[in-house]
Formats: structure tokens, C-alpha cells, sequence
């Protein structure tokens, strides 16, 4: 059984940007996540560059974007009857073998980490579960610690780490892309700082 200990700055502030990842990717901002954002001060100094840069855009375009237009957007990038123009399931930008989907794998890998999945919820290779089982591992949930970082390193490593940086390509260039565009510049700071950081572990 793992024992809750009081959670360290750092360990939160991570928790905070796979939540807001994971809420980004599940639908579009409504206006009180807009409003939230736009009100949000800037990182604290000594931040690393890109992810304070990511961060200030971010904030000044949600302050520039209504809630109208960001599910208009979220629509036209990820929804729509058929093949979305932009895929937001991990499986499409996997390099896995084409003989066991990555689905699986990850099925493991959150019963190991003791995150079982829920029915009604996307498929587990969704970026907003990925993220939200990230920000658990990361800094835990009722009734839950924040998990040892090998096993969150274990779960980001295959999952995370060589898919969602091809996803915020992707966004990076897409012409329907505007307010997701400084999302995916956010997401990419961020799992590059995640990826930097386990490197050194």
C-alpha cells in the first residue's frame, strides 16, 4: 500500500499541466476555462524559456478566444463524421508493430499502475487519458500518493514520450489550427521538459 505524503511544489505543478492537457484534448474550453486561462500569471522565473514562452501565449490567446470559436475549432481539427483531420489517439502515431495495437499495451500497462479504465470513457490511447493517467502518477488522486517516478517513467516512456510530440507536429502546422496551435506548443515544452527530466533519473 503506498503512503500519501504531502505533495512538493513541483510534483503539483506537473499534476496541474497533464490536467490541463488532458482537459484540452477531451473537449474544447468552454468560457470559464478560457477566462481562467486568460487571468493566469506567468510561470514563476527561473522557468525553463520555452515552456514560460508556451505558457504566455497560451494565456494571451485565450483571452482572445471565445468559447464559440475554440469548439468550432476543436470540431474541425479532431471531430466530423469519418476520419478526423487531425487524429487525437496515440495509436495513430505509434511505431508499434501493426500486430498488437498500442491499446493493449497501455491496457496493461494502467492495470499495473493500479488506473483501471473506465467504460464509458474515450479508448484508453485517447491523449486526454494519457495525460490524465499521467497527471495521477504524477501527483496522485484521492485516496491514491503520487507514484514513484520509475513507475510513472515507466508509463510515459512507451506511451507518452514517442507519440504526443508527433501530435503537436501536427497541430503545429495545421492550417485549422489557431488556439491549438499555442496548445501543442505548450504540450510540446512540457513533455520535452517531462522527457528531459526521466532522462536524468
Amino acid at each position: 500500500m503506498r503512503v500519501e505524503r504531502p505533495l512538493a511544489a513541483e510534483e503539483a505543478a506537473r499534476g496541474d499541466f497533464y490536467a490541463l492537457l488532458a482537459r484540452l484534448f477531451s473537449h474544447a474550453p468552454d468560457g470559464a476555462l478560457l477566462a481562467s486561462l486568460a487571468a493566469a500569471p506567468a510561470l514563476p522565473a527561473g522557468a525553463r524559456p520555452d515552456l514560460a514562452r508556451a505558457w504566455r501565449d497560451l494565456t494571451a490567446a485565450s483571452g482572445a478566444m471565445d468559447a464559440r470559436a475554440a469548439e468550432d475549432e476543436y470540431d474541425a481539427l479532431f471531430g466530423g463524421v469519418g476520419k478526423a483531420a487531425v487524429s487525437i489517439y496515440a495509436g495513430a502515431y505509434s511505431r508499434a508493430s501493426a500486430v498488437e495495437h498500442p491499446r493493449v499495451r497501455i491496457q496493461e500497462d494502467l492495470a499495473a499502475a493500479g488506473l483501471a479504465h473506465r467504460a464509458s470513457t474515450e479508448p484508453e490511447d485517447h491523449f486526454a487519458a494519457l495525460f490524465d493517467a499521467m497527471r495521477v502518477l504524477a501527483a496522485g488522486a484521492p485516496g491514491r500518493g503520487a507514484a514513484p517516478l520509475a513507475d510513472q517513467r515507466r508509463f510515459f516512456d512507451p506511451h507518452v514520450k514517442p507519440t504526443a510530440p508527433r501530435l503537436f507536429a501536427v497541430l503545429a502546422t495545421d492550417a485549422r489550427s489557431n488556439f491549438y496551435r499555442r496548445v501543442a506548443a505548450l504540450g510540446e515544452a512540457f513533455v520535452g521538459l517531462e522527457s528531459d527530466s526521466f532522462s536524468l533519473d
